[in-house]
């Protein structure tokens, strides 16, 4: 990573995914002293049981980027319903276009583009668009994919595992969820680290790396 500060925006298309994708290089990337950025294209309203609040994923994903160091005047929401996004690709992308010149972001981070949820393969799909002079890296969500190519890996620090679980540890909405295992989520960045020789890293796709 650079030491020159940079402006990094995170693309999510549900409240949750970055936390799951990036959280811990987030929590790096806050530490190094860049500007982080962060959008949520859904707050999966429809989903969320009927007892309770329409806005509680829209509440923990702010206590969650609180956590992870994000400033709330940095996250960003959208309301589109979630496992419709094919439907509102052409909004998305002109949100994504608006993005691009309001934040001009050095890096953005993305679900890969072999996603197979339909939101996810979207907001990815659209951002290649949108962001065609930015730097691009996919990230994991192993659930979701059936290949994923583990090409940009990022050193990890406890700290920034730690940072990491107690963010999605926000999401009391997702308790019994199988991919909020502690130890699931730990053993990825486990899995990783072994894979270059350290203890720790997240794993990410190069969709396109610009070096100036």
């Amino acid at each position: 990573m650079s030491q020159q500060p940079k402006r990094i925006l995170i693309l999510a298309p549900h409240t949750d995914d970055g936390e799951f994708g990036c959280g811990a290089t987030i929590a790096k990337l806050v530490e190094e002293g860049n500007s982080i950025y962060y959008a949520a294209f859904s707050t999966c309203e429809k989903s969320l049981p009927p007892e309770l609040r329409p806005d509680t994923l829209k509440l923990e994903l702010l206590q969650a980027t609180k956590t992870l160091g994000i400033p709330q005047s940095n996250v960003i929401f959208y309301d589109y319903p979630v496992r419709d996004f094919p439907m509102f690709r052409q909004a998305i992308l002109e949100n994504m276009v608006q993005l691009s010149k309001e934040i001009d972001p050095d890096l953005v981070f993305m679900p890969s583009i072999q996603d197979i949820h339909q939101d996810h393969h979207t907001v990815a799909s659209e951002a290649m668009r949108a962001f065609k002079k930015t730097s691009l890296l996919g990230y994991e969500l192993p659930w979701n994919n059936y290949s994923f190519r583990n090409q940009v890996f990022v050193q990890l620090e406890q700290r920034h595992v730690d940072l990491k679980i107690d963010a999605t540890k926000c999401y009391e909405s997702q308790k019994g969820r199988d991919y909020l295992n502690e130890d699931y989520l730990k053993g990825i960045v486990r899995s990783h680290g072994v894979q270059i020789g350290v203890r720790f890293a997240e794993v990410f796709e190069t969709d396109r790396f610009i070096i100036r």
